[in-house]
């Protein structure tokens, strides 16, 4: 199959390289942007409490208006407000109306002093309708702060501004930075590494072009996708697939020029190297492709929308990527020919490879040694990923230097810390009759008993009297772990047991959101990874037409999730002291370290089979499998794991917990899975990993037992 495309391409290759771009253009033409949302309700289902309580908010409270935003003013020299200061606010805010977006924000008001004099704050609410997390009111915020810098230019005052438009702005800006500094990161060492590796101009800059069509067919793509099956993937995405489609686009390039320089040094001319390259890494690009594809669409089964859409994502880009590396950049190669290697002169004499020549006789000599010590230090670390504490604090994906973050912590500083976010309760009818008024004041005294809550603000009816809203002021800060707790039990414990006679009560606000998000992502954790897990056991089981050795490669492939979660906590909640790492983190980095991880230990293992069919014993297999397709690896995993790392340019704790830590769980899977631990399994188990099909068996036992000779 993989041989005949190869011939296609040989023959047609100006075809194959004008319809990429015809599809590229065209896709750029007419395809759906990706926006921006940062609202974390609307990943969860409607079956989750903290979403009935919203909903019944809205349903009921339709002309209650929603902050979209905060103005925290305070006087430039740090003393306490002025009764005259306070009248500037007031004239301030008074001055903003009519400026203000009013498709966005309805109008703003200011508010009392903080109890201790030093700030206040004007509050700017949300027209019906409006959403703060929308691009539209991150537009709105910027407007609004370049409208009140004259406002107070010639006062005492200085003023910053916070909540969700504001937020969602700077998280805008962030992301363009991030993607910024990410893309030149990832193409200059993309760029270095080729550069060393091949000697070569033109294949330092063939990811560049590739890499170029592909994401904006896989943009385009996934802008269909969002509009045809309702998905929510955003703007946000474009950061993790820059360094996606660079990272697997280069690694499924590497595995097939290695071949292809490979065949060439065996003297075949350059058609035929490339059509037998294809034959050989053809199937290795193909299933690991087709691995990580499954992977990222286990995602579908998540019960969070942010998952279902990310994941779907994803998968576009790496099958268009998949695609690409199997017909453009084939196409490219056939053009091209021995040119490829330009201005290298050696690219024909084949390289000693001492360091891994030594390293693949080490391990066939000693695989118990190898296999003992790769999977004590996995476990090792493995055994610290108990210890991961979820953190649901998005503002900390934004930068601290942004005016939202320095603003939200003057707030924080200055007003009760559960001010920042109330938790609502709502109480509803049941039995279809009004709630009786008289029972608000006893609920509200009940709630304001429970373990968490400073104060409970009086019940407001709805216009049919059929429900009551509660604001309740938390004593935590509304994003910390006793906050949720807090919610989580006695809080919601108060609020159920405590409802009237014909009422249900639901606690909702942002901590109620986040207690949720916690059960989902259990949920989620206990469908979504045993899915993908058997997917790639399929996956491997049909490639190596084994059962054995597909139950030991995931089993290396789930230590190394293990041992790269255990290192993100060491690092970050040892001894950086942070409270958490954020709740997403599990899920990407099992994703990330199975999908591409067993790249690396496809590639591994096809080696180790082709070596093995050569009729070598299954420890020097694996030791010609780490010097062949050791370098290959190494090469890969440098480049992937570096392109991960970039994102610890994005300057905040969320993006460098997350380039961290996909970054060492790709180093693990091509340093310590794949060149160790997998072919020192594979040597230790010998003819019985490729039970109970025969995919270590030469050329002779083959004919004998078919009757027909391996298809090349």
């Amino acid at each position: 199959m993989f041989a005949a495309l190869g011939r296609f391409v040989n023959r047609f290759p100006w075809y194959v390289i004008g319809a990429w771009v015809v599809v590229a253009v065209v896709v750029a033409m007419v395809a759906p942007k990706l926006t921006s949302t940062q609202d974390t309700s609307s990943f969860l289902p409607s079956k989750y409490e903290s979403i009935k309580a919203t909903d019944l908010q809205t349903k009921a409270f339709p002309t209650a208006s929603q902050p979209g935003a905060l103005l925290v003013f305070q006087r430039k020299d740090g003393a306490k407000l002025t009764p005259a200061d306070s009248a500037q606010v007031a004239t301030v805010m008074t001055a903003l109306n009519p400026t203000l977006n009013h498709k966005v924000f309805l109008a703003a008001a200011a508010q009392p002093p903080s109890p201790d004099g030093q700030i206040q704050l004007g509050v700017v609410v949300l027209a019906k309708g409006a959403n703060g997390f929308d691009p539209a009111a991150g537009n709105a915020a910027k407007a609004m702060r370049t409208s009140l810098k004259p406002l107070v230019a010639n006062t005492d005052l200085k003023v910053g501004v916070t909540g969700s438009a504001a937020q969602g702005a700077d998280s805008q800006d962030a992301s363009q930075t991030t993607l910024l500094f990410v893309l030149l990161g990832t193409v200059l060492l993309i760029v270095l590494f080729l550069g060393l590796i091949f000697r070569s101009v033109i294949i330092c800059l063939l990811p560049l072009g590739v890499v170029a069509l592909v994401s904006v067919v896989a943009t385009g793509l996934i802008g269909w996708a969002n509009q045809i099956f309702n998905l929510k993937a955003d703007s946000s995405v474009q950061q993790i697939l820059i360094v996606v489609l660079f990272g697997i686009g280069t690694d499924y390039i590497l595995f097939l020029l290695f071949r292809y320089r490979e065949r060439l040094r065996l003297g075949e001319e350059p058609k035929l190297a490339l059509v037998n390259a294809m034959e050989r890494a053809g199937e290795a690009i193909a299933s690991a492709g087709g691995a990580v594809v499954v992977s990222f669409m286990a995602l579908i089964l998540s019960s969070l929308s942010i998952f279902r859409s990310i994941g779907p994502a994803l998968a576009i880009a790496v099958a268009v990527t998949l695609v690409a590396a199997l017909t453009l950049v084939p196409a490219v190669v056939s053009l091209l020919g021995k040119r490829l290697f330009w201005p290298s002169k050696k690219y024909l004499v084949e390289s000693e490879s001492a360091r891994f020549t030594s390293i693949g006789k080490a391990l066939g000599a000693r695989p118990v040694a190898f296999a003992a010590v790769s999977g004590i230090i996995l476990a090792a670390l493995a055994t610290l990923a108990l210890g991961f504490s979820p953190s649901f604090d998005f503002t900390s994906s934004l930068p601290a230097t942004a005016e939202s973050t320095i603003a939200l912590k003057t707030l924080q500083a200055h007003l009760p810390a559960g001010e920042t976010n109330p938790v609502t309760v709502i109480l509803n009818s049941t039995d279809g009759r009004p709630i009786n008024a008289t029972d608000l004041p006893t609920y509200q005294k009940a709630l304001g008993a429970a373990k968490g809550i400073e104060h409970v603000a009086p019940g407001l009816i709805s216009r049919d009297g059929k429900t009551a809203l509660f604001s309740a002021i938390l004593v935590d800060n509304p994003t910390s772990v006793a906050a949720k707790d807090n919610v989580s039990g006695p809080i919601r414990d108060a609020a159920h047991k405590a409802a009237p006679a014909g009422t249900v009560a639901y606690v909702g606000g942002q901590t109620s959101v986040f207690v949720d998000l916690g059960t989902a992502m259990a949920r989620d954790y206990s469908v979504v990874f045993p899915v993908a897990a058997l997917i790639i056991m399929l996956i491997l089981a049909l490639l190596l037409r084994s059962l054995v050795a597909p139950l030991y490669l995931m089993a290396s492939v789930g230590l190394g999730f293990g041992a790269t979660l255990g290192a993100a906590v060491l690092l970050f909640q040892h001894i950086q002291g942070q409270s958490g790492l954020f709740f997403f983190l599990p899920i990407y980095i099992y994703l990330f370290v199975v999908a591409l991880g067993t790249d690396y230990n496809i590639l591994m293992i096809a080696r180790l089979r082709d070596e093995a069919r050569s009729g070598k014993n299954p420890r020097d297999a694996a030791a010609e499998a780490v010097r062949h397709a050791g370098p290959t690896i190494a090469s890969a995993g440098l480049i992937l794991a570096g392109s991960f790392a970039t994102f610890m340019l994005g300057g905040n704790s969320l993006i460098v917990s997350l380039g961290f830590s996909l970054a060492f769980g790709i180093f693990v899977a091509a340093f310590v899975m794949a060149m160790f631990f997998t072919p020192a399994l594979t040597a230790l188990i010998g003819h019985k990993a490729w039970w109970p099909g025969h995919g270590d068996e030469t050329e002779d036992e083959h004919v004998a037992r078919t009757g027909h000779a391996y298809h090349h």
